[in-house]
């Protein structure tokens, strides 16, 4: 089965500002959470059980390198921060975690050893919970800039909360995520093998591939500039660029934005949040899924 999309890795140099600055927006913001190996973040779940996590290196002494066949998913997320903040890992949800890593060494996407981990959460009650996670790495020597990776999750239940998906904006999960490739068609075997899907469409500026509730595509540095109403990053691609978020009224969005001081553009039929230093990914918002 086609894997569906799961979480979005938003890298940031100062974790307390960009999540103020989210939850300004009308974000419900979780706790702060440590991982073992120096990075933390916060959670934003949506109603469609896709999240943001947004995260930074607190603790560089403690990332791990890459060695052999162990990606280190640390070390990922402080390289890429150190070229350009937004978001650097794409991530699909699987109930075998395990036999996705043997599946993509098979077909040659990925090599590397599944990474179990567990870790303390918080409930919105304030309770403390265990929750525990294991990952399949996939990669692209083509995508050096993209990561990629499946999670399984083996405590759903003290993980997924409904208060917390409720946002003061109306938004409601993720519509699209957008890559930038100078050639998209360049990526599609890897695409397919990565969301388990043969099946995606041809576009005027690249391809999309269904992925649970909603799309993937890579598109031209022009299908950019047409979706999301601003130039595409001007750094060496390919890179991951634009997420599409669902929400239930752009009236809401507007005025939220509007009150945070935000800059918003009207962009074909919905609502976009330029790039900045500090979250070098576009945010667009449309209505519902809708997929515009």
């Amino acid at each position: 089965m086609p894997r569906p999309l799961d979480h979005f890795v938003i890298g940031v140099p100062d974790l307390a500002a960009v999540s103020a600055r989210f939850a300004a927006m009308g974000f419900n913001v979780g706790t702060r959470n440590r991982h073992a190996w120096g990075t933390e973040n916060h959670i934003i779940q949506l109603a469609d059980h896709t999240f943001f996590e947004l995260i930074t290196v607190a603790s560089p002494e403690l990332i791990p390198p890459h060695a052999g066949r162990t990606f280190s998913f640390g070390a990922f997320v402080r390289d890429r921060l150190a070229e350009a903040t937004g978001l650097s890992m794409l991530v699909l949800k699987t109930d075998d975690a395990v036999a996705d890593a043997a599946r993509w060494a098979a077909e040659g996407i990925g090599d590397f050893e599944p990474f179990h981990f567990g870790r303390k959460g918080r409930r919105p009650d304030g309770s403390e919970v265990d929750v525990s996670f294991t990952l399949a790495f996939a990669a692209d020597p083509a995508l050096p800039k993209c990561g990629f990776f499946a999670c399984q999750q083996h405590a759903p239940d003290m993980f997924w909360s409904a208060a917390m998906q409720n946002h003061r904006n109306g938004a409601t999960g993720v519509a699209r995520v957008t890559l930038v490739a100078e050639n998209p068609s360049d990526h599609h075997i890897f695409l397919a093998g990565f969301v388990g899907e043969r099946r995606m469409r041809s576009t005027s500026f690249g391809i999309e591939i269904e992925a649970g509730h909603g799309l993937i595509d890579i598109v031209s540095p022009e299908g950019f500039a047409f979706r999301y109403g601003e130039a595409a990053p001007a750094s060496e691609t390919p890179v991951f660029a634009g997420i599409e978020i669902a929400c239930s009224r752009l009236s809401v969005v507007e005025a939220e934005l509007d009150a945070a001081g935000e800059t918003v553009i009207r962009h074909g039929g919905g609502l976009t949040l330029p790039r900045r230093p500090d979250l070098a990914t576009t945010l667009r918002f449309v209505e519902c899924n809708t997929r515009s």
